[in-house]
């Protein structure tokens, strides 16, 4: 949805000023590559950073584990206990456990700060996913002019027609109304491309 919203506003805002075919192409095609290759970059960041924080989060574990034992053990076995574990259970699963330093780290990581050190995104994964589904999405209102049919109504309506799919289609993931989410996502692209369309057109006409 990022591309499809990001780059039918481009070409609304381009195709409102009266620029021709090819220049819409172009700069269809410009923010498609710059949109895809920022939004892989942004992912790719905040998942390393993510997993930067769990790692830092891993050692100062380790250390707290080695420097006062007795300490992390109580901790550990007041978070089982807040589970409904009894003290007496509690006591004995934490024994076990930190008989495995490695163990008894990760699990001290788990239950106390909500990260899983053993299950780390990979940042190459979720930037790839991101550049390719933002290519998709871009690709989608710029169509018409790939395949030989320069006419702006035709991209404005694909792109339309695409956010209400998507937006059904998510719907439909999380349970709600697909009515309710087509029309939420297709209003959110009407604003965006119609803002641009209208700054287009003014721009365009002061300029002619």
């Amino acid at each position: 949805m990022d591309g499809l919203v990001t780059n039918a506003s481009l070409i609304a805002g381009i195709g409102g000023s009266g620029a021709r075919a090819h220049t819409i192409v172009l700069t269809g095609l410009a923010g498609l590559i710059a949109g895809a290759f920022s939004m892989a970059t942004g992912e790719y960041i905040s998942v390393s950073s993510q997993n930067q924080l769990t790692e830092t989060e891993v050692e100062r574990e380790k250390v707290q584990h080695f420097s006062d034992p007795a300490a992390e053990r109580l901790e550990l076995q007041q978070a089982f206990v807040d589970k409904g574990v009894t003290p007496g259970v509690a006591r004995e699963v934490v024994r076990q456990i930190s008989a495995d330093p490695d163990t008894a780290v990760a699990m001290h990581v788990r239950e106390e700060l909500g990260l899983d050190p053993d299950d780390l995104p990979s940042p190459w994964t979720a930037a790839g996913a991101s550049f390719a589904s933002f290519t998709v999405g871009a690709l989608l209102p710029l169509s018409p002019y790939l395949v030989g049919y320069p006419v702006l109504g035709a991209a404005l309506g694909l792109a339309g027609v695409s956010a209400v799919v998507g937006g059904a289609a998510v719907a439909k993931l999380t349970g709600r109304s697909m009515l309710t989410g087509g029309l939420r996502q297709f209003t959110a692209a009407l604003l965006a491309t119609g803002m641009a369309f209208l700054v287009g057109h003014l721009v365009g006409s002061q300029l002619a």
